[in-house]
């Protein structure tokens, strides 16, 4: 088993990311784990969207 973790600002290029490496043919993906985070920083709000993927 394998872990793949993926961080991105945006939960497009998440979606994109993770898509891209799921294309491999040799992945059998066994589960997928999703997170967001917030946080203010000065008047602005910084989004972390992220993705644990185990796979074999």
């Amino acid at each position: 088993m394998k872990v793949k973790v993926f961080d991105e600002s945006h939960e497009k290029d998440l979606e994109e990311a993770i898509n891209e490496f799921l294309k491999d043919p040799d992945i059998e993906l066994i589960d997928l784990k999703y997170s967001v985070s917030v946080s203010v920083f000065s008047e602005e709000q910084i989004f972390c969207f992220s993705a644990l993927i185990l796979y074999r």
